[in-house]
């Protein structure tokens, strides 16, 4: 094996450490930036525009563009086959990890961007599907998609706009979450979702910053979204000892 067929200086100038975000932006040899996102067992490399692995389906920037233009040129029969979906969770599995990429990089445009594909090529995938049972194997993740889409957008909007527009787009994204809790007959599941009490819970954070409190409560906003509760609790703890010393 040559030193160009193996990545044992990447790998070791890189340890992979499962407490730290293991994802960077690294400038290729040709000026252009990838992602990477270190695991345990290597490095994987994503493009940062177009389908994440570089290809272009059948000439086209992603396989749900292909299939967008299969599907009219086939008409309204147009049913996905076996290797379409095997393509199709190919896509997914690739939008999923730069998806989360973009979060980590607090890269929130980024991240509805990819989430956005995802949910439109999951609308494609229900119409097209070949049966139930896959459609089901996909339609269990949207929960999931749609929260993070929700997550990105509320704080891009805080970042670029103001916490009021921050709570609209939570609010928007737990309407859709409700209409797919009713979609689907779990209505009294909605309170209790653990992806709802998340969402609840960053546009209370957020609602606290109409008041003179912003870089807590902004601080208190980051924190919970990115799930370390610990520094939640302290922020927490902070507001309510100045709030108790304004009365």
């Amino acid at each position: 094996m040559t030193d160009s067929e193996h990545i044992d200086a990447l790998l070791q100038s890189w340890p992979y450490n499962p407490e730290s975000m293991n994802i960077r932006i690294v400038t290729c040899e040709d000026k252009r930036e990838v992602l990477q996102m270190r695991v345990d067992l290597g490095v994987l490399q994503l493009e940062t525009t177009g389908r994440p692995d570089g290809q272009r389906p059948e000439g086209e920037e992603t396989y749900y563009d292909y299939l967008m233009r299969q599907s009219i040129f086939e008409g309204n029969g147009f049913v996905l086959d076996d290797d379409e979906c095997d393509e199709v969770d190919r896509e997914f599995i690739q939008f999923y990890h730069r998806r989360v990429c973009w979060l980590r990089l607090q890269q929130y445009d980024r991240a509805v961007a990819d989430a956005d594909h995802t949910l439109g090529l999951m609308d494609f995938c229900r119409v097209h599907s070949p049966d139930e049972q896959w459609t089901v194997s996909h339609e269990q993740y949207r929960p999931f998609v749609l929260f993070q889409r929700t997550q990105a957008a509320a704080l891009s909007a805080l970042e670029e706009s103001s916490p009021e527009e921050a709570v609209q787009e939570i609010e928007q994204g737990l309407t859709q979450l409700h209409a797919l809790f009713v979609e689907h007959e779990l209505e009294e599941q909605f309170e209790d979702d653990d992806l709802v009490t998340r969402l609840t819970e960053l546009r209370d954070s957020l609602s606290g910053q109409y008041s003179g409190e912003k870089s807590l409560q902004q601080q208190l906003t980051e924190a919970i979204a990115a799930e370390e509760y610990e520094r939640a609790a302290r922020i927490r703890d902070e507001l309510e000892r100045r709030d108790s010393g304004q009365r």
